[in-house]
């Protein structure tokens, strides 16, 4: 067993999605998919999104386009990041993974590119 690790998840939710809800919805299941195998290994994953969404509609916003969501989606995960112990950057352009993954590095926090790569989840890591 590893030491528990909380581990951001970064990669494209907004990025290349013309802002069409589905394919956001489409994208968020995508970063979604390597939080089992995160968690399998012992880690806690966490998405920025998974945090910033309900803040942005507490705050009253009406989505991702609205004014408010600068004050909120980058600043999130900037803030997450002073919590996390590294980064799993997946796949696929993003102006936010690119900004999560420099800071990572300017925080001296691990990044990984491939989840087989997050100490604990070696492919054939117990299950």
């Amino acid at each position: 067993m590893t030491t528990p690790l909380m581990i951001l998840i970064a990669g494209p939710y907004r990025s290349g999605t013309g802002d069409d809800p589905d394919l956001m919805a489409a994208n968020l299941t995508a970063l979604e998919t390597a939080a089992w195998p995160l968690f399998r290994a012992g880690h806690l994953p966490m998405i920025g999104e998974w945090v910033a969404l309900p803040v942005l509609s507490s705050a009253g916003a009406t989505g991702v386009t609205d004014p408010l969501a600068e004050q909120v989606m980058y600043p999130t995960a900037e803030r997450l990041l002073r919590h996390c112990d590294g980064v799993l950057r997946l796949p696929g352009g993003s102006t936010g993974a690119d900004q999560d993954v420099r800071i990572a590095e300017e925080r001296g926090l691990p990044v990984w590119y491939r989840l087989e790569d997050v100490p604990g989840c070696a492919v054939g890591a117990a299950s």
